[in-house]
């Protein structure tokens, strides 16, 4: 059973195994000491455990179906509570003893689950590395001599080497992604919101996200369906849009990849992220490079900034009674909060603001961005001696997202030839978790890994199933401002629309830059005569139609758009008499192209 995924787990019970079997087994054959856990269940708690478990699968009629983790074993970082088992952050003068069971926990448990042991983390979660606890260190399980990655590390260490299918950690800057991208593991970092954070300690309130490790993008997404769900104790918590639970990339998907990507004089992950992006390219993706220095701004305001204030505020009263007993490096960062004003964390808030609408823009001309997990790999030795700077390094590509509220998954690409893994991470816009799983999962399958450091090959991947019933949707033609990056696609993502694709109309259409528009629009007017104008398709749902459609303004509206397929769908048209004044732009053969080509003439 080392190395098994739930499919694996769910197949055993389904044959005839017995959880109290199985289960036993794995507590006994844990080895000991190991710094990844920092407690584990005994087998008076298994047995009270598989008690209720019996109960449930009789209430249930024994269908087991009807407990998608029946009897399948997961561990929690030491943030989150289980009742049972003490919760110290990795922190022993912290430690309390929790009678409830944190929300996401108890969804786990009702879904079946058996949660066998709290791991390792850098204390109160602040750290990408792994190294800063009093209860040891986890090593990366692929090299002992470099770090597992943090703070989520002991979360990454069991599920990599099979200990456990699968495990929640937590992200805030990266905990959930970069000890996924350094051990060979998928790490979920779902949409703020999408899981309760109640019962969790917090690091940045408002940022943290439970994440979700697995040797698969199938298991991460099996139980992202279990915990994804809205909690009312939780002031936080969001209820996930029914359109986000059977989305998925196009099939030949856009992406846009860092300009200039860094890696810190890592030869070695340079090459490899050049061969990931290759890869992509050969299976059909466009990569396109973009200036990624609108993050960097982003990222500065999480540790240079006032959010820094928010750690502080987690554990105000403790740090204040209890200085000594703070890890020093975590001592040092949190404690940086004293330096920060009321005053600054609005002024912190007015710039993420203004930042996310310009990141908002950028995001919206691509189906999702696509970015190293980690830029390099850090030895132990090396990180103890630079704490701060090299794991500083090790956030590059993953700090920004949570303030952006961001969805993004890490998948594994590649091994390098110093036998080190190397990652890459897909990031789209809030809720599209699963639609980044459903493309992860295929690309996994195509590297020929293996499963974390098990040795053991990845099965043949099966679908993800869809989350949801189909929704309806009604496909439109956009041709101006509603295009990808333009200033209008709001109007479309924000209603959950789908891009589709890229094309052209018949070529009977004349294109107009209309007189006196905020922002400038076209007009697309069907004639004798004309050209193909390049525009683009989106899925609507048909239940967000109506108050799209109630926002076109004349002398704009929706009609019928015929393609160069030959096929028609709804799209944007224009009144004749609305073109007064206008200018003729089909030669262009898109507004993009005539925007460009003012933006030429404007240029000295």
């Amino acid at each position: 059973m080392l190395g098994w995924t739930i499919t694996e787990w769910q197949s055993a019970y389904r044959t005839g195994a017995q959880p109290a079997e199985l289960l036993a087994a794995l507590l006994t054959s844990l080895p000991s000491p190991d710094p990844a856990w920092i407690s584990i269940i005994d087998q008076t708690a298994l047995n009270a455990r598989l008690t209720q478990l019996a109960a449930q699968l009789k209430a249930a009629d024994g269908d087991l179906s009807s407990l998608p983790l029946y009897g399948v074993p997961f561990a929690a970082k030491d943030n989150i509570d289980v009742a049972g088992l003490p919760t110290t952050a990795a922190c022993p003068a912290f430690a309390y003893a929790p009678t409830r069971n944190a929300t996401i926990i108890q969804r786990l448990l009702d879904a079946g689950a058996i949660v066998i042991g709290k791991t390792n983390l850098d204390q109160f979660a602040t750290g990408l590395v792994g190294v800063r606890s009093p209860y040891g260190i986890p090593t990366n399980t692929i090299n002992p001599e470099y770090v597992s990655g943090g703070s989520s590390s002991g979360s990454a260490s069991v599920v990599a080497r099979g200990i456990v299918p699968f495990s929640l950690g937590t992200d805030t800057a990266g905990s959930g992604r970069v000890p996924a991208g350094l051990n060979n593991i998928v790490g979920l970092k779902p949409t703020r919101g999408a899981f309760s954070n109640t019962g969790v300690v917090p690091a940045c309130r408002t940022l943290d996200c439970v994440s979700v490790f697995a040797t698969t993008n199938e298991d991460a997404v099996m139980v992202y369906d279990v915990a994804a769900q809205l909690d009312l104790t939780d002031g936080l918590s969001r209820a996930i849009p029914s359109e986000a639970k059977n989305k998925s990339l196009p099939a030949k998907p856009r992406f846009g990849i860092p300009a200039k990507p860094e890696f810190y004089g890592d030869a070695l992950a340079e090459q490899a992220f050049t061969a990931a992006i290759n890869q992509l390219e050969a299976q059909g993706a466009t990569c396109v490079p973009v200036d990624f220095s609108l993050f960097d701004e982003v990222a500065a305001l999480l540790y240079d900034g006032p959010w820094v204030a928010e750690r502080y505020a987690a554990i105000r009263a403790f740090a204040t009674a209890h200085e000594a007993d703070i890890h020093p490096v975590v001592r040092d960062i949190i404690f940086k909060a004293k330096n920060f004003s009321a005053a600054d964390a609005f002024i912190g808030m007015y710039k993420l603001a203004d930042l996310k609408r310009k990141a908002d823009v950028l995001l919206a001309q691509f189906d999702a961005l696509v970015v190293p997990t980690a830029p390099t790999h850090y030895k132990i030795s090396e990180l103890q001696a630079e704490p701060v700077r090299l794991n500083s390094n090790l956030g590059k590509y993953t700090n920004f997202v949570n303030l952006l509220d961001w969805s993004a998954l890490a998948v594994p690409a590649s091994m390098r030839p110093d036998g080190l893994p190397f990652g890459i991470t897909l990031i789209a816009d809030a809720w599209q978790e699963r639609a980044l799983a459903v493309f992860a999962a295929q690309w996994h399958q195509g590297t020929g890994l293996k499963r974390g450091a098990t040795g053991l090959a990845l099965a043949p991947s099966a679908p993800i199933k869809s989350n949801a019933t189909s929704i309806d949707m009604i496909r439109v033609a956009v041709v101006g401002a509603h295009l990808r990056g333009m200033p209008l696609n709001h109007e479309l993502t924000s209603r959950d629309a789908q891009f589709v694709l890229s094309t052209t109309s018949a070529d009977n259409y004349h294109l107009y830059a209309l007189a006196n528009t905020t922002p400038p629009k076209p007009g697309l007017v069907r004639s004798d005569s004309g050209s193909a104008i390049k525009l683009e398709l989106w899925d609507v749902p048909s239940t967000a139609f109506g108050s799209f459609v109630a926002g076109v303004p004349a002398p704009l509206g929706i009609g019928t758009v015929t393609l160069a397929d030959g096929s028609t769908v709804k799209g944007f048209i224009c009144e004749p008499s609305g073109l007064a004044g206008a200018h003729d732009i089909t030669e262009f053969g898109g507004w993009a192209a005539y925007l460009a080509s003012l933006n030429k003439t404007a240029q000295p």
